[in-house]
């Protein structure tokens, strides 16, 4: 058993490739490879994809390493393995992006990743630290995480899907904003597992054990 965390030079890799080698070990997950070799997506069991920064310049930076978004795509969507996006990882999934301009998405969950607008003007952008999960429906994902759980967020443009369906779990900060979304075989956090705390890790646990 295999997970690969993708490497673009877009991700905090170093903190998530040690929250996640911890969880295959105690979960006996097999190995845990961070990697930017398409050859090592294509043979990868899970996919991971971490993301930093901005959404136009993380696409520009996955695709702009020959072969890496098409050994995604071909294990994501034709293979049918499962997939981990975290933070820009996340917003990726949508139709597209509004970050300084528009963006295409990979289009794999409907929707689009918009500024924050908190309804009280007093709550800054962007969103950072620690806010409370609400769990909007159940999923693998979540065995063992209830509303009220904790994980930390950084980021000024949140992720409006499309249908309510594949949103998994969301916050309130001055309005709701997505937290979790799930669509088959793809599911995303916009908050940082791996910096999350023991909610982060039993996320990480289940998205290893998940057979979609």
């Amino acid at each position: 058993m295999l997970t690969v965390l993708v490497d673009y030079e877009s991700g905090n890799l170093h903190s998530a490739e040690k929250a996640f080698q911890r969880m295959a070990a105690e979960t006996g997950a097999g190995d845990v490879l961070v990697s930017s070799r398409p050859e090592d997506v294509a043979r990868a069991d899970r996919i991971v994809l971490p993301g930093d920064g901005a959404f136009p310049a993380c696409r520009r930076a996955l695709l702009a390493v020959p072969g890496l978004f098409d050994a995604i795509e071909e294990a994501v969507t034709a293979k049918g393995r499962p997939f981990l996006g975290i933070c820009i990882g996340m917003q990726m999934l949508a139709t597209r992006g509004m970050e300084y301009q528009e963006t295409p998405g990979f289009g794999w969950i409907a929707g689009e990743v918009v500024k924050i607008t908190p309804a009280d003007p007093r709550l800054k952008v962007p969103h950072m630290g620690w806010n409370d999960l609400v769990i909007d429906r159940s999923h693998p994902l979540l065995d063992g995480i209830a509303t009220g759980e904790h994980a930390y967020f950084v980021h000024s443009y949140h992720f409006r899907v499309a249908d309510p369906a594949d949103r998994l779990a969301h916050v309130d900060y001055a309005g709701d904003i997505t937290a979790i979304v799930g669509r088959g075989n793809v599911v995303g956090t916009q908050f940082h597992p791996e910096k999350s705390q023991a909610t982060g890790l039993r996320l990480i646990a289940n998205f290893l054990r998940w057979r979609p």
